[in-house]
């Protein structure tokens, strides 16, 4: 995780700092908040207007990928992981083995953008066939010049960006188009770092790459958005933009994916915590619309909602832990 990339704030208010009493009911604590580059935004977003209203509470907000997340998380250093993806098998055994219990909470949907330069001219579209035929791993050192794609494409240079290993925006990636998460070519620029991203598209006229939709949505002027095609007619006709239409009813396929916070179950012992998850779940419908995601319907935050207040009811100091 790079240091620039770690959001925290620490409110202390100037009147506290200079001694003044505590107001009556004031919240006070911690929270600690890592993991996923694409759930990020919207976490920093709750943190920040949850502490508008607790500004005595210090929350840390980081991005070091789902899967660099999860790590911290199933040692029992953080309180809440972000995720672009579920917990795979092998972090799920590492939680259960250092008695890390949790529960995984819905909170919004995203679709993943393809994008080009801004003076890319020829590639208004893709289907994932070609986005595979790029991406695979046979396609590293082989497949390096646009027109090897499509032979009425130019003669140029194709250079790759998209998330790096640790991401959960490149297993989702990888399983959608290669049909196995993890399965890649390994020359391309890679980070977990969506901005790094933008930056490099943006920057290199012969370049493609990949990341969450709400990133394009925040630098639609820096880079140019492709319409993907699957080639399936149930999910609309022809190439599809990603907007949050098409990723809410689904005719963007099949780059659309749900995203997950984890809460581990010591962290929800404390009132902090629990007020906070449940100040981010009823914060959800307004902030995701604002960062460019797509919210949960009615029904299905209602869900999460019990889901978490059932979680609490059972994970307290005097209760019993089950995961999930």
């Amino acid at each position: 995780m790079k240091t620039h990339n770690l959001f925290i704030i620490t409110l202390l208010l100037i009147a506290a700092a200079c001694g003044q009493p505590q107001k009556a009911g004031q919240k006070e604590g911690s929270i600690s908040i890592d993991g996923s580059s694409t759930v990020y935004p919207l976490s920093e977003a709750v943190a920040e207007e949850y502490l508008n209203l607790n500004p005595r509470v210090k929350i840390t907000v980081g991005e070091s990928g789902t899967g660099g997340g999860f790590k911290k998380f199933s040692r029992g250093e953080t309180d809440i992981n972000d995720a672009s993806r579920s917990i795979k098998q092998s972090e799920a055994d590492e939680c259960k083995a250092n008695g890390i219990a949790y529960t995984e909470l819905l909170v919004a949907f995203d679709g993943m953008a393809i994008v080009v330069h801004p003076s890319n001219t020829w590639a208004q579209e893709i289907t994932v066939e070609e986005l595979r035929k790029m991406w695979q791993p046979e396609a590293q050192d082989v497949i390096t010049n646009w027109n090897q794609i499509r032979p009425d494409w130019p003669n140029k240079p194709l250079n790759l960006y998209g998330a790096g290993t640790a991401s959960g925006t490149f297993d989702y990636f990888t399983e959608a188009i290669m049909g196995e998460a993890k399965s890649c070519r390994g020359d391309y620029t890679a980070s977990e770092d969506d901005n790094v991203l933008v930056q490099g598209v943006a920057g290199d006229e012969g370049a493609l790459g990949f990341f969450g939709l709400a990133y394009y949505e925040n630098n639609k002027d820096k880079v140019k958005l492709v319409a993907v095609d699957d080639l399936n007619p149930q999910n609309g006709d022809g190439p599809i933009l990603p907007s949050l239409q098409t990723v809410k009813d689904k005719t963007y396929s099949p780059l659309s994916r749900p995203l997950f916070i984890y809460v581990n179950s010591k962290a929800a012992e404390k009132a902090i915590v629990q007020d906070f998850v449940t100040f981010y779940l009823e914060s959800t419908s307004q902030l995701v619309t604002e960062i460019g995601y797509i919210p949960l319907s009615d029904a299905e935050l209602a869900g999460e909602k019990q889901k978490w207040n059932e979680f609490v009811s059972t994970h307290q100091p005097d209760g019993s832990e089950n995961a999930k």
